[in-house]
């Protein structure tokens, strides 16, 4: 692997940059390896293309290849740089804390940020085989992703597009969505009853910076039957405890004090 910061010629300029973090978002899905085609039908790219960008990946450590099917997979520069980001945001401190709250609630605890139109799961009960890390859920028909667009940050952007149905509960009327933000914002945490999956319903919290704007969402998520009205105010105080203390430990070390 050549030393950090010393990479190989690129195809052309910014175009090849913009190409080659373009086959890295191919394996955001967390599926199997991609071969070269795969990846050039993923991103509208030629295949020789695709080659020639996924050999200069692997040359720099962002891919893999496997020598026996030349299938890509991500690399061990990834990884690394994974990380990296992760102890630097702080997000290993967050585990202990998402830990108390699940056994609190006895429901799953995760905390995510966002990432274009999906709500990314960083850290919690959800981060484990067989989903893996990055579980990527989308923004309107989750709690968190409620959360991440009632309190967005300067820098968002608007939430463009159609926006698809996974259940008959699922919001898909902008109108309606906004309706439901307003309630969000209002009440001080978002709910999610059976609009992404069927028997799922999840309440969710935003960790909040000074603007404010949501730095993370953080939820707590189980079945109506472990999460009912009643018990909502309860599972609500331990959200907001903990988000209060995330709002702490996720600051930058030099703010933390």
């Amino acid at each position: 692997m050549p030393a950090p910061g010393t990479l190989p010629a690129p195809p052309s300029g910014a175009q090849a940059v913009h190409r080659a973090l373009g086959l890295l978002d191919c394996f955001h899905d967390n599926g199997p390896d991609l071969s070269a085609s795969e990846l050039a039908r993923r991103t509208g790219l030629s295949v020789s293309t695709a080659h020639r960008l996924a050999r200069t990946l692997v040359a720099t450590g962002f891919l893999d290849q496997d020598e026996r099917t030349a299938r890509y997979r991500l690399g061990p520069a990834v990884a690394e740089l994974g990380r990296l980001t992760f102890h630097q945001r702080g997000l290993h401190l967050a585990g202990p804390e998402l830990d108390r709250l699940a056994a609190r609630t006895g429901a799953t605890a995760d905390l995510a940020i966002r990432s274009g139109p999906h709500a990314v799961v960083l850290v919690g009960g959800s981060v484990l085989p067989p989903t893996g890390p990055g579980l990527r859920r989308p923004l309107h028909s989750t709690a968190l992703g409620k959360v991440l667009l009632a309190w967005p940050s300067p820098t968002d952007p608007p939430l463009d597009g159609p926006l698809p149905a996974y259940t008959p509960r699922t919001l898909t009327d902008p109108a309606a969505l906004d309706a439901e933000l307003a309630r969000t914002r209002e009440r001080g945490y978002a709910l999610n009853d059976g609009e992404s999956a069927p028997d799922v319903r999840t309440l969710a919290v935003p960790v909040l910076d000074r603007i404010p704007a949501a730095r993370f969402a953080l939820a707590v998520r189980s079945t109506p039957a472990r999460l009912p009205d009643e018990d909502l105010p309860r599972v609500l105080a331990h959200a907001r405890t903990c988000a209060a203390a995330l709002t702490v430990l996720l600051l930058p070390p030099e703010r933390r004090s």
